[in-house]
């Protein structure tokens, strides 16, 4: 994702990776209603006004963040998803790759996952997330021709296991768990014999 696209001036790259960073933390701390532009520009280290330099609106950071980082998160998972792999491999390469993204990026897996986006996602946003969902249905489409998944809507299968997968996630942020590779790897068979045939 290119975040120039929601941005009022191009140049000075570090300075809208600052604000950018600080506004990520906010998100995840406050919620998109609860962070102020202020607020912002206190954690980056800037004048209020020097936001609106790089970011039209509160609205235009959000939605630079989120098409980055579903952008980041669809490519991980696109990229290394492998296609002539049996079913069962495919599916514990998509958890572990997303189990990988957690650990190394928990505040951008919070923010992406945890905060109601549609009221202010523009159309590049909401493009970032339908790509991710789409790819994710047509594999479940697959997998239930060939009748390896439970025959239920595949977008039903897909947001069951991605809300089995976002469980063991929160458990593990407000440590009840530990976030490590092998705890999604316990847990990981449990989502699969919940969704397969």
């Amino acid at each position: 994702m290119n975040i120039h696209s929601t941005m009022v001036a191009p140049h000075d790259s570090e300075k809208a990776e600052a604000i950018l960073a600080a506004a990520l933390e906010l998100f995840v701390e406050r919620g998109f209603h609860g962070t102020s532009v202020p607020s912002v520009a206190e954690r980056a280290g800037v004048a209020a006004g020097t936001i609106y330099h790089y970011f039209a609106s509160k609205e235009a950071l959000v939605n630079a963040l989120y098409s980055r980082w579903k952008g980041v998160i669809g490519r991980h998972i696109v990229d290394s998803f492998p296609a002539t792999a049996p079913l069962r491999e495919q599916f514990r390469a998509v958890w572990m790759g997303m189990a990988e993204f957690a650990i190394d990026h928990p505040k951008e897996l919070a923010f992406l996952e945890f905060h109601h986006h549609a009221s202010y996602l523009d159309d590049e946003a909401r493009a970032a997330e339908n790509r991710v969902f789409e790819f994710g249905v047509g594999v479940v489409q697959l997998a239930q021709t060939a009748q390896s998944l439970k025959p239920a809507p595949a977008a039903l299968l897909l947001e069951f296991a991605n809300g089995a997968f976002l469980g063991v996630f929160r458990a593990a942020l407000a440590g009840r768990l530990p976030l490590t590779r092998e705890t999604f790897a316990l847990a990981e068979p449990c989502a699969w014999e919940a969704v397969r045939a």
